[in-house]
């Protein structure tokens, strides 16, 4: 049983850092700087995860009237992953407008592309920083901060609203894939196969 418990703590840490996509296995600044884009690549492959899984009809749904649908999560994570680094000087989409934006698409394609192009901005905005731009203060929402604490803002932010997208796949009766691979694994260890 602990062997069990143990090799599904070593999967979850894998998962958790895992990259999506050939450019953000490319090598990383050494630092914060690393471990910001190291952090986001991780909760953009579970988002992406999620995204897939999801059945296209559940892209609607939402837990109450008045409350974010799964499609709205998710172009609410893409959405402020281009909203935070504007607090740092970097431009917003051309044309976006953050009050449609949300409502723009139930698409599950349409989706899963505007995550992917928003996490590639955001890395891409941590990229032309340096480590002493961490340090600079700028304005967020009326308050003055660092550079730095936007993004672990911008961080915890996509956190909150992976947790949020969990409970909505959960709810629907979707498994999040990381933990169905995790859960066979963990079989098969069992089992011993």
């Amino acid at each position: 049983m602990k062997r069990v418990a143990l090799l599904l703590v070593c999967a979850f840490v894998v998962t958790s850092i895992r990259t999506a996509t050939a450019q953000q296995k490319a090598e990383l600044p050494k630092g914060l700087r690393g471990e910001m884009i190291a952090n986001a690549n991780g909760v953009e492959a579970k988002v992406l995860d999620l995204v897939k899984a999801m059945p296209d009809d559940k892209f609607s749904w939402r837990p109450e009237e008045g409350v974010r649908s799964v499609s709205e999560v998710f172009l609410h994570i893409a959405g402020a992953n281009y909203l935070f680094p504007s607090f740092v000087g970097v431009k917003m989409p051309e044309g976006m407008d953050m009050k449609k934006w949300e409502t723009s698409t139930t698409d599950k394609a349409k989706i899963s592309d505007a995550v992917k192009k928003s996490f590639e901005s955001f890395r891409e905005s941590i990229m032309n920083l340096s480590d002493a731009d961490l340090d600079k203060t700028t304005k967020m929402f009326g308050f003055e901060t660092t550079y730095r604490n936007v993004y672990l803002v911008a961080l915890t932010h996509m956190h909150e609203h992976l947790g949020q997208s969990i409970a909505y796949a959960r709810t629907n009766h979707v498994t999040p894939p990381w933990t169905a691979e995790q859960q066979e694994k963990a079989k098969k260890a069992k089992t011993g196969m």
